[in-house]
Order: structure tokens, then sequence, then C-alpha cells
């Protein structure tokens, strides 16, 4: 039986927060608001711009509100901060940013690793960034880390999943980003994650965040765009991963997760060539090779030589 799968995707685009947010040295504010910059000409519609969290915690955020100020808004385009409780959504607040993601983990451990609170108590704060985004008539949405396994305490299981994802939507969560936080997700259980989702919590918008640590984030997106989920998260040229998670490094390329859409047929609305700019941009400001294949190959027939 053939597989379908939807007729356009929503990207969005996660590099000038998760995958900056990874990187050892220092990024200056300027380079920041460049990739930035590049990436809002490029045709996608979500950014996630920065986060505010604690500076103690995440150093490379500690220039989030100077960012905000600096990058140029505009194009129709949605951008988004992280917030891990009510102090960071009332800092978005003040930005007026167009939305926030409050973040919990599925994973007991990594919560404590994360934040340094269980995970009922990050309940509590989602409680507190949804009541900010009533007040500020900004939406929010949950981002459940550790998703498809947890580097600390090894499977979590789908119905975990599913319970935290009910208690997000019983604190006026109606979108849930799923983070597959240290590549562990893989085609089938991309298929038992969204099965039980769907049997226990209706009317949810889905997110899929995927990582390509061991090789499997776009063959977990395909299993995903089967199951009709039009939602995902990337990072241009491949990069960053988790700074509370050893080897986690490896969220999907854009231009990798935009290449392979469109040659499927599934509308992206973005322009992959000035995708390939933003990707160059982003290598240059953290003065590395990044992972993406498309910015490495080219398209596929990019490289064609003439007849002998």
């Amino acid at each position: 039986m053939a597989l379908t799968y939807p007729g356009a995707v929503r990207v969005r685009e996660v590099g000038p927060r998760d995958g900056i947010q990874s990187e050892p040295a220092r990024v200056s504010t300027g380079d920041k608001i460049r990739l930035i910059d590049a990436l809002s000409v490029t045709g996608l519609r979500f950014i996630e711009a920065v986060s505010f969290v604690s500076p103690k915690a995440v150093p490379q955020m500690a220039d989030a509100r100077a960012v905000w100020e600096g990058m140029r808004r505009g194009g129709g385009v949605f951008y988004s901060a992280l917030v891990p409780n009510r102090k960071g959504a009332e800092s978005a607040a003040e930005v007026r940013a167009d939305g926030m993601q409050a973040f919990i983990s599925a994973s007991e451990t990594y919560n404590e690793r994360n934040v340094g609170k269980s995970v009922r108590a990050s309940l509590e704060d989602v409680a507190g960034v949804v009541a900010v985004g009533r007040a500020e008539g900004i939406p929010v949405e949950g981002t459940v880390s550790t998703a498809f396994g947890c580097p600390y305490e090894g499977d979590v299981s789908p119905e975990r999943v599913t319970d935290v994802a009910k208690e997000l939507a019983d604190r006026g969560i109606t979108s849930i980003s799923f983070g597959d936080t240290t590549g562990m997700a893989t085609p089938r259980r991309v298929n038992e994650v969204v099965d039980a989702l769907r049997g226990k919590v209706q009317g949810l918008e889905i997110n899929m965040h995927f990582h390509d640590t061991r090789g499997t984030g776009l063959a977990n997106v395909v299993t995903a765009m089967s199951l009709g989920i039009d939602y995902f998260d990337s990072s241009i040229g491949g990069l960053g991963g988790s700074p509370f998670a050893a080897g986690s490094s490896g969220n999907i390329a854009t231009e990798d997760l935009v290449y392979m859409c469109e040659d499927m047929q599934i509308v992206t609305g973005v322009d992959l060539d000035r995708l390939l700019d933003a990707a160059r941009v982003a290598e240059e400001l953290v003065d590395t090779e990044l992972p993406g294949k498309v910015l490495k190959a080219g398209p596929r027939l990019a490289r064609m030589q003439g007849a002998p």
C-alpha cells in the first residue's frame, strides 16, 4: 500500500536558539542577529530566535533581549522564544514575542539535570507561562524533551510521554513539540508515540523535533509525515543539540529537510538557495564545518558535468 503524505509542511527553524546554545565558543550578539536576518529572507515562516533563561545555565543566551531587539522582524515570520517559567515568559512578553515555548521533560532525571526541578514542579512553571501568554495574547506551545529516550534513564515509554502531554493539555496547552533530545528515535518508536498520543490526547497539534545523531532523522520525518504530522523543527546546517546531554549533537539540517520535502512534492515555501546562503553564514559564525548534507553536496543536479 502506497504511503500518503501532507501536501505541505511547516518548518520551524531552531538554529538561532537550539543550535547556538550548544556552541562552546561565544557567538557575538551581532553574529546571532546576522544569522536570524539571513534566515528571515528564506521563506521560513517560523523561527525560534532566542531563549529567556538563566545566563548561568545557558551563557550563549545571556544576550537574548539584545538579539531580539536587534533583529529585523517582518516578512510574515512568526518569531518565538523558549522560556522556562513565568519570569522568562514575562521577558518574552516585554519584547512582544510572537509565541513562547514552555519546556518540560518526559524523564524525571533529565528534567532535574536540565532545570533542577521535578516534572511536577515544572508543570506548575508551565502553568505560569500559560497565564502570562493568556494575559498578553501570546500563544504558548509545550515542548516535551526525551520523548523517545533518555540518556540517563534509557527508554521512555509512549505511555509516559502521553501522560506528560495530557498534563500539559490540562494546563491549556494545545500544541506540543516532542523532542528526540539525544537522537534515540527510530521510525518504529515514532509510530508508537504518535499512536499513543492520538489514542489519549484529543485535538492536539503535534510538532516533531528530531535529531540525526544516529542517522535516522529524516527517516523519522518521513514516518511522521506518513502519520499525518506536518510540523517539524530543524536547525540550519544541523547546528546544535543539547548542552545538558553529552553526545546529543545532530539536529536535522533545515536545508536537508527542505530539499527532501520539495523533491517529494511536499511544499515548504522555503527558497533552498537562500537557505544554503544562511547555512554558510552559520558555518562562518561558528567557525566549523556543519553536518548538513545538502550544504556539502548541493541539490541532486547541482554538480552535473557536461557530456564527455
